[in-house]
């Protein structure tokens, strides 16, 4: 909870006032979360739930208010492993619970995070934990400053991508262009859902909102709304640059193919001509000194390179 002198202190037990952080509780914490400070079961499993989306609720009976929002993450590989050099990221539900009879604040999450490492860090100013409608309001514009710096790392790592697929194309590229794509389609799904809980929270229906509050509320609001945007942005810039790069690679494989065909109908001329003098047909210059062995191998060769020449010519290959 908040101290005396402004900084966030640690408390043995809960008191009116404190915010309790769990992450990732066991069977024995959760029964802890549930029977000693009082969270709702109900509550505490949505809260658990990775695929749970945004949303407010309110509990009447026990008038404790329920808030969970998505906050972006580096991305795991098939083995639920975080990323070293993160090129795919998802986001993860962070719930906050008020209990207004026992005057504490609760966070659940299923990750360590960096929303709840800077405010219990000290590295967010003018935290305190004793008003919790405050509280909750800077929580939420970390939240949306976060999703703006990893937007700008995901158009920073495209640009670098991108700057690789021009030197050469290359199927590892194109899939780092394809999980940035997807990351892209992630946060703007997450990011659409938290606007939604943020609207409603605008309401004041449910989450009391004073006066000093309704400026940090829209700060939240257009931190959200320029994620929204530059997500969009973001991800039809590489929706487009992904569909360019397509059209690349098919004309480069038609390139190819006709280089291939071009050396097939080419590497056909030598057999034809053996197959003519292998019936007892007596060689060009057969008999000639100097010229016997090599006249006919190097007027074969200028054959071809002549008639290939030609192909080139017409096809449009050479310019």
């Amino acid at each position: 909870m908040t101290g005396a002198n402004g900084a966030m202190e640690r408390v043995e037990a809960p008191c009116p006032g404190c915010w309790v952080n769990v992450v990732a509780p066991t069977p024995e914490e959760r029964a802890w979360l549930e029977t000693e400070v009082g969270v709702l079961p109900e509550f505490l499993r949505s809260a658990l739930d990775d695929e749970e989306t945004s949303r407010l609720d309110y509990d009447e009976d026990e008038r404790q208010i329920f808030v969970i929002v998505d906050y972006p993450v580096v991305g795991e590989d098939g083995a639920g492993v975080r990323a070293q050099s993160p090129l795919q990221y998802d986001t993860m539900p962070l719930t906050m619970v008020f209990l207004p009879e026992r005057g504490m604040f609760v966070t659940v999450s299923i990750l360590e995070n960096e929303v709840v490492s800077d405010l219990a860090g000290g590295r967010v100013r003018n935290v305190d934990t004793r008003y919790r409608t405050r509280f909750l309001l800077q929580m939420l514009l970390h939240v949306s400053q976060l999703y703006l710096v990893y937007l700008r790392r995901i158009d920073r790592l495209s640009s670098n991508t991108e700057a690789k697929l021009h030197a050469s194309v290359r199927n590892e590229e194109l899939i780092q262009m394809l999980n940035l794509e997807k990351s892209l389609v992630y946060f703007s799904t997450s990011l659409k859902s938290d606007e939604v809980t943020l609207n409603k929270i605008a309401q004041g229906r449910v989450i009391p909102l004073y006066e000093d509050d309704q400026d940090l509320l829209e700060d939240v609001l257009v931190e959200i709304h320029q994620a929204i945007e530059m997500a969009n942005i973001y991800s039809n810039t590489l929706s487009g640059t992904m569909d360019a790069f397509a059209s690349i690679i098919s004309n480069n494989l038609n390139i190819v193919m006709k280089v291939l065909s071009v050396i097939t109908i080419v590497m056909a001329i030598p057999n034809i001509v053996f197959g003519f003098y292998g019936m007892n047909v007596d060689l060009p210059f057969d008999g000639v000194p100097l010229l016997d062995n090599w006249a006919f191998p190097l007027l074969l060769a200028a054959v071809c390179c002549l008639v290939a020449a030609l192909i080139f010519k017409r096809k449009g290959m050479w310019h």
